[in-house]
């Protein structure tokens, strides 16, 4: 089979496009014919380094496909199923091996590009809207690169809990994305201080939480647009990791909360995924949630995806085509 392989980390010139073994299924894992990948910046920190990973190995944590073959004591899933799934590194492929577990049976209606844009960014908006910090009517929260793959579907879900969705972006037409994805306020932060702007737009008081994926450049300026208990959530590193603080920094500021957390963390056993994938998925189906895809790379291709990615001029989900 064909696929992308990482011999060393470093830039995207990295992503090899090689014939590889196809894999074979050991206990509780099943084989997946990759119909469609999903490109997410965890694959761009593995590639470069930030998360570790022996090499040789093939990047991607997300897809939708058809089970090829299971093994052993595999009973979730059979072959023919149509899944998808997100958190098992590997994707770059024609075939890839998931546990079995972990992946999700695609509802009617939904077809495999649709799967493979909602599951990882679709998840992570849930659980930073639904358990993160558990959004309602009357919070207010701020949303960094409110037009990415992540930011486009938390707008949404955020504005589906009731809250007041106060965005960042650094074009008007992303603002006018994020506007129409549900977003009551935008601000381009490449023309105003976004600081001045959230405490402007909310009396002075600040937001109840934002969520940053942005990281090293917009940390700091995010813990000034906090209440006191307010909660500070980073959950990326598109311009950076978030260097060392002082935990007195928190108290300075508020009595604030910090948090750094991971999808693994709060997809961590079948019931809590399958509520979650089970939401999102069932939300793209009936129109409640609204993707969007920003172009399809075919497999060979993949260094191009990771260049406009971390261009940060992409609108929406990037996929990758076997």
């Amino acid at each position: 089979m064909k696929a992308i392989v990482i011999h060393q980390t470093g830039g995207p010139e990295q992503l090899r496009y090689e014939e590889t073994a196809t894999p074979v299924p050991g206990p509780g894992q099943a084989l997946v014919k990759i119909a469609v990948t999903g490109v997410n910046f965890i694959d761009i920190y593995f590639r470069t380094g930030l998360y570790k990973a022996d090499p040789p190995f093939t990047p991607g944590m997300e897809a939708a496909g058809v089970v090829e073959a299971v093994g052993d004591g595999v009973s979730e899933v059979a072959p023919g199923d149509r899944v998808a799934y997100a958190m098992n590194r590997g994707s770059y492929a024609g075939y890839a091996l998931a546990t079995a577990w972990q992946l999700v049976k695609l509802p009617v209606g939904i077809d495999f590009d649709s799967a493979a844009a909602a599951m990882l960014q679709g998840m992570t908006a849930h659980y930073l809207a639904h358990s993160t910090y558990s959004l309602k009517t009357g919070d207010a929260c701020l949303i960094h690169a409110a037009a990415g793959g992540v930011g486009l579907l938390l707008v949404q879900i955020a504005k589906m809990c009731g809250a007041r969705v106060l965005g960042t972006t650094s074009t008007a037409a992303k603002a006018d994305n994020a506007r129409q994805a549900g977003a009551d306020e935008m601000i381009l932060y490449t023309e105003k201080d976004f600081v001045a702007e959230v405490r402007r737009l909310t009396g002075g008081r600040g937001v109840d939480v934002v969520y940053d994926s942005v990281g090293a450049s917009t940390f700091q300026g995010s813990l000034e647009c906090l209440r006191p208990r307010g909660m500070m959530v980073t959950y990326g590193n598109a311009s950076g990791a978030v260097p060392p603080i002082e935990p007195l920094l928190l108290s300075g500021k508020g009595s604030l909360f910090l948090t750094r957390p991971t999808l693994a963390h709060y997809s961590a056993n079948p019931d809590e995924l399958r509520w979650r994938a089970g939401n999102v998925l069932g939300w793209v189906s009936t129109g409640k949630l609204k993707l969007h895809i920003h172009r399809v790379y075919p497999l060979a291709e993949a260094a191009q995806a990771h260049i406009d990615l971390a261009s940060r001029n992409t609108q929406g989900k990037l996929l990758l085509r076997p």
